[in-house]
């Protein structure tokens, strides 16, 4: 019987970074009411961690603004496919790179192909992430944490410099934060120091970029439901998730990618350096 806080069915997945299509119920990636306006039409976009969670709804709402879609992604191949139907449904197209952000050789492969297929780069979506809870510091292994900064932050490098040499005035590039970064978490030091990282690499690339036309942003979402979270918590913990927000749930990613639509199109051309929380109403000063 459930509780009087509890938010989604207990559930656990045993492997990361988890699967979209066993989850239940399963997130909502974007609203049917949801219309576009041709804010990225022509645009070609790079996005991260791209066949599930956020990054799916990032995919979806982008091809719903008229962008074609570069889709990275490690290895969930049938959430990958899904996110490339649900694309090509809103007539753009979508091309597939399974593989490790953080090696250089894949980033530079995923940008040849890219210009080869379409020309040019105009979005690039840094999202992809893990997490690892440990209860205590000495539990986390140096091999854990080297791991969850190559993921979160260290991939994110790669692919930026990847891509830059590419961009052109105008061009955004957008990375996924967390309110972890601000609030910390006692079981996820790594992760929250790594997207602490990235929100200073944010600003700070955002002022070196500046010049060039460039604008560099961040998201930073609060409790999501995305595959990340039943594949990092206990069935328990994943019950009760987003409970302790003051909308008393967790986010659903479909409430999350439209601040992405905003930060890649021209509606936000006077904004850069910044980052956009979302997270059910929790006040966060940064």
């Amino acid at each position: 019987m459930a509780d009087s806080k509890q938010t989604l069915p207990p559930q656990h997945q045993q492997r990361q970074p988890g699967s979209e299509k066993v989850m239940h119920p399963e997130p909502l990636y974007i609203r049917a009411t949801y219309r576009g306006a041709g804010k990225l039409a022509g645009k070609v976009a790079v996005i991260t961690g791209a066949d599930s969670g956020i990054g799916r709804a990032v995919a979806v709402h982008f091809a719903e603004e008229g962008a074609d879609i570069v889709l990275l992604y490690f290895d969930e191949h049938a959430d990958a496919e899904q996110t490339k139907t649900e694309i090509e449904k809103r007539g753009r197209q979508v091309a597939l790179h399974a593989g490790d952000v953080a090696r250089e050789a894949f980033c530079r492969e995923v940008v040849e192909d890219t210009l080869a297929k379409w020309g040019r780069i105009d979005v690039l979506v840094n999202n992809a992430g893990e997490q690892h809870p440990q209860e205590r510091l000495e539990d986390i292994s140096e091999a854990q944490w080297e791991k969850t900064f190559r993921t979160n932050i260290f991939a994110m490098l790669q692919l930026t410099k990847a891509v830059l040499p590419h961009l052109k005035e105008g061009a955004a590039i957008i990375n996924t934060g967390s309110i972890t970064a601000y609030k910390g978490n006692a079981t996820l030091l790594d992760y929250s120091s790594s997207k602490g990282a990235i929100i200073s690499y944010t600003r700070s690339l955002a002022l070196n970029l500046a010049e060039r036309g460039i604008r560099v942003n961040a998201v930073a979402p609060g409790p999501i439901w995305t595959p990340l979270i039943p594949s990092t918590f206990d069935a328990d913990k994943v019950a009760h998730f987003g409970g302790n927000t003051p909308m008393k749930r967790p986010g659903q990613p479909a409430e999350v990618a439209p601040a992405y639509v905003y930060l890649a199109c021209e509606d936000s051309s006077y904004v850069t350096g910044q980052v956009i929380h979302i997270n059910g109403g929790t006040v966060i000063n940064g």
